[in-house]
């Protein structure tokens, strides 16, 4: 019983020291606290908020644990009907030098302009202060020779005097075969398969020449079956002997001590072996070259390709090196025709389905579509939220002002705002677009001048809401007391005023960040916004307006589109939330 007595004077006396008028039972919560509380009971703040948590994350942490950069772009290996290889049938002659000698450029246009088309089997043509002659053997197949002068000849009655030029050698059987010529009154004659000339000088006096080839003109060219051939084949001799016996349709010649067989197939194709049956070289009037450099065709190729021309045929079948058969198809593009094949061959892996790899595929430059995703995240928000500073900070300041002094200083301030409000949005962002298009301005600097820009022409709806409401605060009398303690004009307007209007522009911030997203969306799906390789949802969203896409590819745009429409309901959602939280009439 002590016990029980001694407790309920215990619970008497505390009850005494917590009276009601007591301080320590009255628990006052501060604004901001109470703001807080009100928008935590808000279930669909609390979403809103979540929403955004979420879209942070994503896009500024998904971006660094992304193994792949925005930017990235992905091959695949996949076979692709590529062009190989192109030819022309020529028309132009080709000259091929006696070794160790050159012609010149004057040479080879005297007999393209001389030469070229004249009837006869030698035409003479003078080049450089010498003469030549174009000893035809076909129609396209010259060849070249020149004359040298060895010496003179003169006749003195029965007496031949056979003098050699100086730096010149006349053997005995050469100065008998002159002499024996100019007292016939011959102009030419031969002597070991060499051909001279006797040119009458002066009275009876001749000069003594040798005509020696000097080079080939011909319209057919010589491909070697393997490298190891070039020289062999570069030969002149091989070239002159080579073509002799095409155009006399021998089946074998020789040239530098070798024999070699020669099977023609038609006037102007045929292939060389040698003894051991070894493809030496092609020879034919059409010109193949690869379309990739560094790449060797074999001389089987370029002849099934000057086979299957010739015979004007459309595709041809060849076995490569691996025995593999491989089908290709000739096209006629201008004059020369276009071999192509399928290849195996890298390409950019557009529109790829969702995979382990790409979780969302690829969009249509072969980049990771949900890494595009995490970065134009941030972009989209990026924009957001500065476009919202700079549009408050300019509001503030003129709506301030406006609101503060008011009178001409108001109506002046006003009609600049009006003046703002005149300029139509969307036709200057077209504008402005059109002009960094046209001076192809870096991705990354077109970013912040579109953001400068949308702030500058977004800044009058808060202007107007600051000038209300300080027009009603500037009366009260705590604007009062600052006046009469000498505060700075500038003081009173952002130390006193502004902070008073904050809770509004805050309500109003936070639901003018979704309408910016969207405004940033809607711009760079005109593609008027960002630019390559720079990513926001509006750009991706942007490969919608492909039809192929729309209808195969839903997850390009369907991703983008709804991020969109998360972000921006749940902008909304903590605007609602905190606009009820401010309101003093809300009892919860």
């Amino acid at each position: 019983m002590s016990e029980k007595i001694k407790d309920n004077k215990t619970e008497q006396n505390n009850q005494e020291q917590m009276a009601l008028d007591d301080g320590r039972r009255v628990k006052v919560l501060s604004p901001g606290m109470m703001v807080f509380k009100r928008f935590i009971r808000n279930r669909l703040a609390i979403a809103g908020i979540c929403i955004l948590i979420f879209m942070f994350l994503f896009s500024f942490l998904g971006g660094l644990i992304s193994p792949y950069r925005q930017d990235q772009v992905f091959y695949k290996i996949d076979s692709a009907n590529k062009e190989y290889a192109g030819a022309v049938v020529n028309t132009d002659y080709r000259f091929v030098a006696v070794d160790g000698k050159t012609l010149s450029t004057m040479v080879r246009a005297t007999f393209n302009s001389q030469v070229k088309g004249k009837a006869g089997d030698s035409v003479t043509f003078t080049a450089d202060n010498n003469t030549y002659t174009a000893n035809k053997v076909d129609e396209n197949f010259y060849i070249i020779t020149s004359g040298e002068e060895l010496g003179t000849v003169a006749l003195l009655g029965k007496i031949v005097d056979v003098q050699a030029a100086e730096g010149k050698e006349i053997s005995a059987e050469l100065n008998a075969a002159a002499a024996d010529a100019a007292k016939a009154g011959q102009t030419s004659f031969e002597l070991d398969g060499a051909a001279y000339s006797l040119t009458r000088d002066v009275g009876k006096n001749y000069k003594l020449g040798v005509m020696k080839e000097v080079a080939l003109a011909t319209m057919l060219n010589v491909d070697t079956a393997d490298p190891q051939y070039s020289s062999v084949a570069g030969s002149y001799e091989f070239r002159r002997n080579c073509e002799t016996a095409m155009h006399a349709g021998e089946t074998s010649f020789t040239a530098d001590g070798v024999t070699y067989t020669l099977e023609i197939t038609s006037e102007t194709d045929a292939s060389v072996t040698d003894a051991s049956g070894n493809a030496i070289a092609n020879v034919s009037n059409i010109i193949v070259n690869p379309v990739t450099n560094g790449v060797i065709l074999p001389a089987d190729y370029k002849d099934a390709v000057a086979d299957a021309i010739t015979n004007k045929k459309t595709s041809f079948e060849y076995v490569n090196a691996n025995g593999e058969t491989e089908k290709h198809t000739i096209q006629m593009r201008g004059s020369t025709y276009i071999i192509s094949t399928i290849q195996q061959t890298h390409l950019i892996d557009m529109y790829a389905e969702p995979s382990a790899q790409h979780l969302l595929g690829t969009d249509d430059h072969g980049m990771d579509v949900l890494t595009r995703l995490m970065y134009g995240g941030r972009i989209s928000l990026l924009v957001g939220f500065i476009v919202m500073i700079l549009e408050n900070i300019i509001g503030i300041i003129i709506g301030g002002i406006s609101g503060y002094f008011g009178g001409w200083v108001d109506t002046m301030l006003m009609r600049f705002v009006d003046l703002f409000n005149s300029i139509p949005y969307y036709p200057m962002m077209i504008i402005a677009g059109a002009i960094m298009d046209s001076f192809e301005v870096d991705p990354y600097l077109r970013l912040y001048m579109m953001m400068a820009i949308m702030g500058i022409m977004g800044w009058t709806g808060v202007a107007r809401v600051v000038r209300g409401q300080i027009l009603s605060l500037r009366e009260q009398d705590f604007m009062v007391a600052t006046e009469a303690t000498g505060i700075k004009v500038s003081r009173r307007i952002f130390r006193h005023l502004v902070p008073n209007v904050m809770p509004l522009l805050i309500v109003q911030a936070t639901m003018g960040l979704g309408s910016i997203i969207l405004t940033e969306a809607t711009l760079s799906f005109l593609g008027l916004g960002i630019k390559y390789p720079l990513a926001s949802w509006g750009t991706i969203i942007n490969s919608a307006s492909n039809i192929y896409v729309m209808t195969n590819c839903w997850y390009l745009w369907i991703p983008a589109g709804l991020l969109i429409v998360l972000t921006v309901l749940g902008f909304n959602f903590v605007g609602d939330g905190l606009r009820d939280a401010f309101d003093p009439k809300m009892k919860r």
